[in-house]
């Protein structure tokens, strides 16, 4: 689909141009307040509405070398942790760019390649200090506290990114507020969202999936050495500061403040805290998960005070059943499995609903041609005979007596398939009253079999009496008004049986174009949590690790250049420290570009959040922060010094004054590390497998047709 048109400069790295193109598409969905995007086939006119990273390449031509690599890297992220892909997509574009403007400066490949991922490595080494431990936030868990609703909180980014009060900014600002206090959004479902003059956090979460470092290989500094290293983990040199007023980790792992101030502890041990944190502002996404998980406890047999860590929060159990066309009120989370049928089978559902049924489960395909390979006829053999369709269709008959045979010799009213299902054994069995399900999920089949007793098999000639599980119940789900039902045309069922392990999110909207990015968010709030209990940590979130990140990189760069002054000064004397001074003067200059994709990370991030009339205005807050932690000693320790503040604005909770109950952004570590280090490898990849740059005398016989073209998204 044609989606954008810019210019590509032919002289330039055209790998890295495309890969800023296509990341610029996004960059609307970096926030809490994404803007959604209409996608227009430019052949057939037809148009969809998205509001996620994973949808909108779903829906441009990305046949391209660059834009395959890109799809599969945003893809390998969202099918493993469903969250960081608007993340992971920005930092794509920006770190492109940085690399080709190092290209543009005559920094090596080999040197940007190496320097960038040692500085990468050098962050994720730093933000480590801005990790809280959650452990045990069941023990404190009330059956009474649920997640609250809408109306009862709003989220911001971290403090440390509101507008400095001695700046300019913030008397047109607090002038903005007085004109108007109280400012109300709408999202596309309806959903009001507070706007203040602080900012929301950070919407996509980000992730790592590499060990923690061991201290022999922390040891070694980015600066250490005038010799070209690759990818060496290096020291932070703000990692173990024990200066005053200081945050240290102690051994169990929580961030302790030392100082003249009484130290304080950081930590997450409170289920709805950490679930608040997680949100993003997603408070009706959250508060649906919140439910799966409290019902999926109860269902497990968990009391108030014996659910402790680690708490086997299973999110292969939840399933969500999408019901467009129905209203928002309609959304909720059930036990068992709940699915929509055909209104045809109305008068089956009615005769099953009363009575306990014995099910069995078929792993593959309940079709006529699915069979073991073994038995399977040659395909390299054709049979012309003049009745041959006769004979197939007679085929297809017997086998579907067969089946019949075998359903009504065990008594069996439900059969669930995880395969496809032949159409003409559905009608056969709907009017025997039996119910047949197919593509139905592995975990569920597995969650019945545990249930019920049943014993699940691949083909229908294998079952036999031990094979069939009992009790299982068929029933209507809810009643939806008839109109609605008409308009949909189906009707939703739940099955379930005692002690099943099952949860179904019920997804409801009466705008169909929203049920996929209901659904996807969702699953977003999901993931954060279930990541945040498995890993017993999180981020405190809103920014705060880019900004470190950023505060860092720049740290570093001013050493490497200081470090290249000093090595100048005695070329003179010996000719050699010529390549280490130039090497040292790169250094800085690649560091500077990454430090750069970080700022432009954040100043989106708060432009998006319309606390910011542009992008030059969050740039300016985001300086002004960083000479604030420049002058303060250590970045990590003003960033948690400004958490700590009970005036920081962390959130405008409605809930309670003190500084113990108002909740903190949090993001998941891994996830969010994780799409760090997944777009710094695609920008490097693409950097060094499409090197070839137009250079030389011969470009200066070019006219600017020729130098420049045209890519389309």
């Amino acid at each position: 689909m044609v989606m954008a048109c810019r210019i590509i400069n032919k002289r330039r790295h055209m790998g890295l141009q495309q890969l800023s193109s296509f990341a610029g598409t996004g960059r609307t969905f970096l926030g809490p307040l994404k803007s959604s995007k209409f996608i227009v086939d430019a052949e057939c006119h037809e148009s969809v509405l998205i509001s996620s990273t994973v949808r909108l390449l779903e829906s441009l031509d990305l046949t391209s070398a660059v834009g395959q690599l890109l799809n599969e890297a945003v893809q390998a992220q969202n099918n493993t942790y469903r969250t960081g892909t608007s993340t992971l997509l920005f930092l794509i574009g920006a770190w492109s760019s940085a690399a080709e403007e190092c290209l543009h400066l005559g920094v090596p490949i080999s040197l940007v390649v190496s320097v960038m991922s040692e500085g990468l490595n050098s962050c994720i080494e730093e933000v480590a200090s801005l990790q809280v431990p959650v452990h045990n936030v069941f023990d404190h868990i009330d059956s009474t506290e649920t997640f609250p609703g809408l109306e009862t909180f709003s989220v911001s980014l971290c403090p440390f990114l509101q507008i400095p009060s001695d700046t300019g900014l913030q008397k047109e600002r607090d002038l903005k507020d007085v004109a108007s206090p109280s400012l109300t959004i709408y999202n596309l479902s309806g959903i009001p969202v507070k706007s203040s003059k602080l900012f929301r956090p950070q919407a996509e979460v980000e992730a790592d999936k590499n060990k923690v470092q061991n201290p022999q290989t922390l040891k070694n500094s980015l600066l250490a050495g005038n010799r070209y290293r690759k990818s060496v983990l290096i020291h932070s040199r703000h990692f173990n500061r024990t200066d005053n007023n200081q945050w240290i980790n102690k051994q169990d792992g929580f961030l302790e403040q030392h100082g003249a101030a009484p130290p304080s502890t950081y930590r997450c041990n409170d289920f709805v805290e950490l679930e608040m944190g997680l949100s993003h502002g997603d408070q009706s996404s959250m508060k649906l998960v919140d439910e799966a998980v409290r019902l999926q406890c109860q269902n497990a047999g968990m009391q108030q005070g014996n659910w402790t860590m680690p708490f086997g929060f299973d999110i292969s159990r939840i399933f969500t059943c999408r019901l467009p066309g129905v209203p928002e009120t309609f959304s909720c989370v059930c036990p068992g499995f709940i699915t929509v049928v055909s209104i045809s089978n109305t008068t089956m559902i009615k005769e099953l609903q009363n009575q306990p049924n014995r099910i069995i489960l078929i792993e593959g395909d309940l079709t006529e041609n699915y069979r073991h390979p073994g038995f399977n006829k040659a395909t390299n053999i054709n049979t012309l005979l003049e009745s041959m369709k006769v004979q197939q269709d007679s085929s297809e008959e017997l086998w579907t007596n067969y089946v019949l045979q075998v359903l009504i010799k065990f008594n069996v009213n439900l059969v669930l398939v995880q395969g496809n299902v032949s159409e003409h054994l559905i009608e056969k069995c709907i009017h025997s009253k039996r119910l047949v399900l197919g593509s139905v999920h592995s975990s569920v089949m597995q969650a019945f079999a545990e249930a019920s007793g049943a014993v699940q098999v691949t083909y229908i000639t294998q079952v036999n009496e031990n094979c069939v599980g009992n009790g299982v119940s068929v029933a209507f789900w809810r009643s939806i008004p008839s109109d609605v039902i008409d308009r949909i045309n189906i009707i939703t069922i739940v099955i379930k049986t005692e002690g099943i392990n099952l949860v179904t999110v019920v997804l409801t909207s009466p705008v169909t174009a929203q049920m996929q990015s209901k659904e996807d968010r969702f699953w977003t709030c999901a993931y954060r949590l279930y990541y945040a209990l498995k890993e017993q940590k999180v981020f405190l979130g809103g920014g705060a690790v880019e900004f470190l990140c950023l505060s860092h990189l720049q740290t570093l760069a001013e050493q490497s250049l200081s470090k290249r002054n000093h090595v100048c000064s005695g070329w003179l004397h010996n000719t050699s420290s010529w390549l280490a001074s130039s090497l040292a003067l790169y250094r800085s200059t690649v560091l500077k570009c990454l430090a750069n994709g970080w700022h432009k990370y954040l100043s989106a991030l708060i432009y998006n959040t319309a606390s910011c009339s542009s992008e030059f205005e969050a740039s300016t807050v985001i300086q002004q922060h960083l000479q604030n932690a420049t002058d303060s000693g250590s970045p990590s320790s003003y960033i948690l010094n400004e958490y700590s503040k009970l005036n920081s604005g962390i959130f405008n909770s409605g809930i309670s004054n003190k500084l113990e109950q108002i909740p903190r952004v949090y993001d998941v570590v891994i996830p969010k590390i994780e799409a760090w280090r997944r777009a710094l490898d695609l920008v490097l990849l693409v950097l060094q497998t499409d090197s070839e740059i137009i250079t030389g005398l011969g470009h200066t016989q070019l006219n600017s047709q020729e130098t420049e073209g045209f890519l389309f998204l």
